[in-house]
């Protein structure tokens, strides 16, 4: 008899439509899949990451708000949760985790689209999501969450102003992965810590996920700055995907070089 060993390999984890109208997202996550089934074995980076790393894509997180905003309301952030007595739906699954939760950035309302629910991990989307990163912590070494839009490269800390333990690190990392992006159409990202860069915002995932121990995480803001929005139109699609690879690629493979 043979005992089967399983090696438990390091992992990326890369989620994508955390928020409803933000179409360009989940349509990434689709776009990495295809390219990590079509191109490994030809492509040597994508080949050398598979080979090393696992990467756990979940192509949309807020699978209900998603779909209402195919059905009903096309500009619908939050989830669709109900809680009795209110009359009001849903929380912003983007102000739900336990990184500074509600005190800054984020609304009591939940009226309001920043809303951040009645307690940290109340959406059930966010409470799987943080019970299955909490349960292969040792192993998740960086998080990714792709949204839209303003063209940015964020990494902690959006709840607080204070600058993160590996901010340098972090800084050199996204020059290097939108200095990557830009070399393909042109396409200009700014990076920096959330709160400095676009606004603070607290109960966010990228910021959790940095205290819960995970270094490298990053929330791509995607396409573009404003002239179409949430509203990206098709043909933007595959551009768009295109250059973002290429930083997730330059991410990947620094990860890959630098784990701890």
């Amino acid at each position: 008899k043979h005992l089967l060993t399983f090696v438990t390999k390091n992992a990326i984890f890369l989620d994508c439509g955390i928020h409803a109208r933000e179409w360009i997202a989940p349509a990434f996550c689709q776009w990495f899949v295809k390219e990590a089934l079509s191109t490994y074995g030809s492509d040597s980076q994508m080949t050398s990451l598979l080979d090393q790393m696992d990467v756990y894509v979940l192509p949309v997180f807020n699978i209900d708000g998603y779909d209402y905003t195919h059905k009903s309301n096309r500009m619908w952030r939050k989830t669709r949760s109900r809680k009795s007595g209110s009359s009001c739906i849903g929380a912003d699954p983007n102000r739900n985790w336990n990184a500074g939760w509600c005190t800054i950035g984020a609304s009591s309302n939940p009226c309001s689209d920043t809303f951040c629910g009645y307690s940290p991990e109340s959406e059930i989307e966010v409470k799987n999501v943080a019970d299955f990163i909490r349960r292969n912590k040792s192993i998740i070494k960086a998080y990714l969450t792709i949204h839209s839009y303003s063209q940015l490269l964020l990494f902690p800390y959006s709840y607080t102003f204070q600058l993160a333990a590996h901010h340098s690190e972090l800084v050199s990392m996204m020059s290097g992965a939108s200095a990557a992006l830009r070399s393909l159409y042109g396409t200009s990202y700014t990076s920096g810590p959330g709160a400095a860069t676009i606004y603070p915002a607290a109960g966010g995932s990228d910021d959790w996920a940095y205290d819960l121990g995970v270094k490298y995480s990053y929330t791509f803001e995607l396409r573009d700055t404003g002239r179409y929005g949430f509203l990206l139109p098709e043909s933007q699609i595959k551009p768009t995907c295109e250059e973002t690879m290429l930083a997730v690629k330059y991410i990947a493979a620094y990860v890959q070089k630098n784990l701890y």
